[in-house]
């Protein structure tokens, strides 16, 4: 139906992507990380689904202006992983802040967490990196256009 260039072939793959990854490590970081409740992560991660559809696609845009750039500066797999790193906390953490802020969690709860998230961010960057990479080659987007 959709061709492999499609737009919303692509925002349907990075927003699939986004949906499912920041719902289950997010979660798995509020609960046995930051102290929250399991009714405060499931909270969390209900307010974040929309929000985290809203993102996805231009989520999807910005680490794709930030590993263009990247390629520019190197083209090893190192700095591409460190692209990824950087591209997912610097988009990411102000969305994690505001989503906590709008559950009732407490500041010390959103420290640990968006700390905890900023840490392993140099995991989960670049594993979502590769997840995002996967999900579009799931939903068939061409190269030209994910990397485009």
């Amino acid at each position: 139906m959709f061709s492999s260039q499609s737009r919303l072939r692509h925002a349907a793959a990075d927003t699939f992507a986004m949906v499912v990854y920041c719902s289950v490590v997010n979660m798995l970081i509020e609960i046995f990380l930051s102290g929250m409740s399991f009714e405060q992560s499931l909270s969390s991660r209900l307010v974040a689904i929309p929000v985290n559809i809203i993102i996805a696609w231009p989520y999807g845009f910005y680490r794709d202006a930030i590993l263009r750039y990247s390629r520019r500066l190197s083209p090893r797999s190192g700095v591409r992983t460190l692209a990824d790193v950087f591209a997912y906390v610097s988009f990411q953490s102000p969305v994690y802040v505001a989503i906590l802020l709008t559950v009732g969690a407490g500041w010390h709860q959103i420290i640990a967490a968006v700390s905890s998230n900023a840490v392993l961010s140099m995991m989960m960057g670049a594993l979502y990196g590769y997840f995002l990479d996967y999900c579009r080659r799931l939903f068939r987007v061409s190269y030209q256009q994910a990397k485009a």
